[in-house]
């Protein structure tokens, strides 16, 4: 969510800092600037901890879990390209004939996010999961459109290739933005080719809106946020160096730790959001962010005439639940579920429950 642009920022700040530090303090005990056998040490500390922090700070902050998520693709691809010159993964679970369900993944990380979803779904259901462009395997658009309506007609493409049953639509934050974009420009496809709809931890309107301290991140969207993204896309490789200086010393595990989870996720969990976090492009990342800042669907919601799932982590600070309030207010046929304990990445953290509500609205729609 755009907010969190800004915590990463001051986190690869720090870590760039304590890298620079250490160097500093080293070379200074070489130079004879500074005596004693402390500062040598300190200068270690600071230079190792910045490549091997994680080691420490993860086994400390999380127990292991039994089932730890993995990069988990599937055989069955098929490569999509697009007009403007992206070529999206899209990948198939389970039996042909079962009732097809298309999950859309939120920014920043790629389908593999969803990896819960496709092992406790794909026995009964068509699991189709396709990776956003520019991230994942699938590859950025050669006009820069990071659009949400991009995105949106991208996933009609998706769902072209589903099969001839209609499909049940699952998004992610931003791929819940993606689906109500979907619904504005296809009405038509509603009930013919889209049974339902599961909307997940996301929004109707601009994130910076329902997030946390959102009076606060409004104010500061223009004079700092912004120019912060229109910055990383032009120092896209610099900030991509100081997000993996932030992974590797484990200050990444902070702002994945705040701003996704409540405390009851496991070690691998926790660590592979936070590996997914640094694996994509930066200067991706803040165009897509910059387009869901322009991004309002709120005269949607009354328009969608067909069953939808409206699920949000208990404790999201990311998106808050009164987002979910309102979506559920405002669709004509939904209903409401609250993952507890949950926060954004409340699908890793309760996956359990998670699958449990998909497979019951699912079986619902069908």
């Amino acid at each position: 969510m755009p907010h969190i642009f800004l915590l990463v920022w001051l986190v690869q700040l720090l870590s760039v800092g304590v890298l620079g530090g250490g160097i500093y303090i080293l070379y200074e005990w070489y130079e004879g600037e500074l005596v004693g056998t402390s500062y040598l040490v300190a200068g270690l500390v600071m230079v190792l901890w910045t490549f091997g922090g994680r080691f420490i700070s993860l086994p400390l902050l999380r127990r292991p879990g039994k089932e730890e998520p993995k990069f988990m693709r599937s055989k069955t691809v098929q490569r999509l390209p697009r007009p403007d010159g992206s070529v999206l993964q899209v990948e198939f679970f389970g039996p042909e004939d079962g009732q097809p369900i298309i999950l859309s993944h939120g920014w920043g990380p790629n389908s593999t996010i969803w990896y819960y979803a496709k092992r406790q779904l794909s026995d009964r259901f068509r699991v189709i999961v396709w990776d956003l462009p520019g991230l994942g395997k699938s590859s950025k658009p050669k006009n820069n459109d990071h659009s949400i309506e991009k995105y949106a007609r991208d996933l009609e493409a998706v769902i072209a290739i589903a099969g001839d049953k209609p499909v049940i639509l699952v998004g992610h934050s931003m791929g819940g933005m993606i689906n109500l974009t979907f619904c504005r420009l296809f009405p038509e496809q509603l009930r013919s080719r889209v049974a339902g709809l599961i909307l997940v931890d996301t929004t109707y309107t601009n994130p910076v809106k329902t997030c946390i301290f959102s009076n606060l991140a409004r104010k500061l969207q223009k004079p700092l946020l912004e120019p912060v993204l229109y910055l990383t896309i032009v120092l896209w490789p610099v900030f991509w160096l100081m997000t993996w200086l932030s992974y590797f010393n484990g200050s990444l595990y902070i702002t994945v730790e705040l701003s996704g989870f409540t405390g009851t996720e496991t070690r691998g969990q926790l660590n592979f959001a936070g590996l997914l976090s640094a694996l994509g492009s930066p200067g991706v990342l803040a165009r897509g962010t910059l387009g869901m800042l322009k991004f309002d669907e709120t005269d949607t919601l009354a328009t969608i005439n067909v069953p939808v799932l409206v699920m949000c982590g208990a404790s999201d600070i990311a998106t808050k639940p009164v987002a979910s309030d309102r979506m559920k207010a405002e669709l004509p046929y939904s209903e409401r579920v609250t993952l507890k304990p949950g926060g954004h990445m409340a699908l890793m953290e309760q996956n359990q429950q998670f699958a449990k509500a998909v497979s019951t609205f699912c079986d619902s729609c069908s």
